[in-house]
């Protein structure tokens, strides 16, 4: 490593020790309450008593602290160090994005306590109330600012496919959040305009923004850690904007009861995701094939290059999903929650998690207290995956074949789901036991640095003066 690469790490330590801190307590309570709702369809009067962790706060709580707590500062850290080692800048002004992550964590901690007091704004992935989508949206704002200025500061004058992905996804996150927001709390539409508002803005982040953010990372990564250089920057140039074009024009359900045309014209954006899965299969395939970097035996490199086939395999869900015929069994089913879990964490979280323990140790000068860890973590977070995305799966088009069934009551149906529910329940299991070790890893980290400075500061403190100083 280079004395500039030691100096552009050192100058992001701060800010990615806030971001990927917050983001691990996060993801931990957010799983812990995953699970707690999927409990409810085991044990219906477990919660009976306290109303306000019913599955309908207790839902909304999970997903949006996985994507708001964890996704998104997590995405937005990994960020700052790929913008600045590819411009070799190291980050000025740190304590602006140091600043902005305590109000990004503060913004999260209101939004759930406003869920949990019934002050939910009813909206999939829009949950918040005003006071915390301020908080965040602001907080997002600053941190961004931060990272494009670094960006348009870097030393060398062109741009790489990282780049495009990331910088896309800091411009799309405010767009979308900010007009979401506008149109259906702030100044709210009504009627169906409303419904379809919703349904565009909760794709934009729960599918592109993650997809931009996720990919921008693989394509740095990938190159990186198997030694050979990413395949072609046409196929990277072209999946990217047909990416952009066809991701962010979809969402609105196929039986919506909307007017016909924007169901229809989500559907075939939906199939036409096709066209950059297959450029983005190309490039990894080439990129990896016959790669001269570490063995996938579960570290950073197996963990992104699992995230990048979960976004394949999502991405195929999706289109699936979108063909009429499918969808008409799938709608009313657990098929969307499997598929949203495998892009949100199979590939989102799985991917972040390779780039932070790449990150972390190169930024903070110490290594992980647990490195054994990452492999277990690593394998539990897989299992945890297969077995909840699986069972959805199977169960929903199984539900869905018998809700097309006019022979079979709907109470009958919906009794199909318990043996794939509880399934469900044990690979939520083993992604909470996997963002646990997380978890500690990043946490004994941070504890190792604090007490590092607080060692330097206190011998600093005790030092005895210099002859010139006791003169003076």
């Amino acid at each position: 490593m280079t004395v500039n690469e030691k100096q552009i790490d050192t100058s992001c330590r701060v800010p990615l020790l806030v971001l990927f801190g917050g983001a691990a307590l996060w993801l931990v309570v957010g799983s812990l309450l995953a699970l707690a709702a999927s409990l409810t369809f085991h044990m219906p009067d477990k919660f009976g008593d306290c109303s306000w962790i019913t599955y309908g706060h207790l839902q909304p709580a999970a997903d949006d602290a996985l994507l708001y707590g964890f996704c998104i500062p997590a995405g937005l850290g990994v960020a700052l160090w790929i913008f600045a080692r590819l411009g070799q800048t190291p980050l000025r002004g740190a304590l602006v994005p140091v600043v902005a992550a305590h109000l990004w964590n503060l913004g999260v901690l209101v939004g759930l306590v406003g869920i949990f007091a019934g002050d939910s704004t009813g909206f999939a992935w829009l949950e918040f109330p005003r006071g915390g989508s301020a908080l965040l949206f602001f907080s997002y704002l600053l941190i961004a600012l931060w990272a494009l200025m670094n960006f348009s500061g870097r030393r060398e004058g062109g741009t790489f496919p990282s780049h495009w992905f990331l910088v896309a996804a800091l411009f799309l996150f405010p767009w979308v959040y900010s007009t979401a927001n506008i149109l259906l709390v702030g100044w709210p539409v009504r009627g169906v305009v409303q419904a379809v508002v919703a349904w565009w803005a909760g794709n934009n982040l729960v599918f592109l923004w993650t997809s931009l953010a996720g990919l921008g990372a693989s394509f740095y990564f990938l190159p990186k850690m198997s030694g050979r250089p990413l395949h072609s920057y046409f196929y990277a140039l072209f999946a990217f904007w047909t990416l952009l074009i066809f991701g962010s024009m979809r969402g609105v359900p196929v039986g919506a009861p909307v007017p016909a045309w924007l169901p229809a014209l989500s559907a075939m954006n939906s199939l036409f995701l096709i066209v950059p899965v297959i450029a983005i299969t190309v490039i990894g395939w080439k990129t990896v094939r016959d790669a001269t970097g570490p063995e996938c035996k579960g570290g950073s490199y197996c963990m992104i290059e699992f995230g990048f086939v979960a976004f394949l395999l999502s991405a195929l869900l999706l289109v699936t999903s979108a063909c009429p015929h499918f969808s008409r069994i799938t709608q009313f089913t657990w098929f969307g929650t499997a598929q949203t879990q495998l892009q949100l964490y199979g590939f989102f979280a799985i991917t972040m998690f390779g780039a932070i323990y790449y990150i972390l140790p190169r930024a903070v000068g110490i290594e992980f207290a647990f490195p054994k860890l990452i492999r277990v973590q690593h394998w539990f977070a897989i299992l945890g995956v297969a077995i909840f995305v699986v069972a959805l799966v199977v169960g929903g088009v199984e539900q869905g074949l018998k809700l097309q069934d006019p022979r079979v009551a709907f109470a009958d149906s919906t009794k199909t789901m318990l043996p794939f529910l509880r399934a469900s329940t044990t690979g939520l299991l083993c992604i909470v036991i996997a963002n646990l070790m997380f978890a500690l890893n990043v946490f004994l980290m941070i504890a190792a640095w604090k007490w590092s400075v607080a060692k330097t500061v206190f011998a600093f403190v005790i030092s005895p003066l210099s002859k010139t100083e006791v003169k003076a």
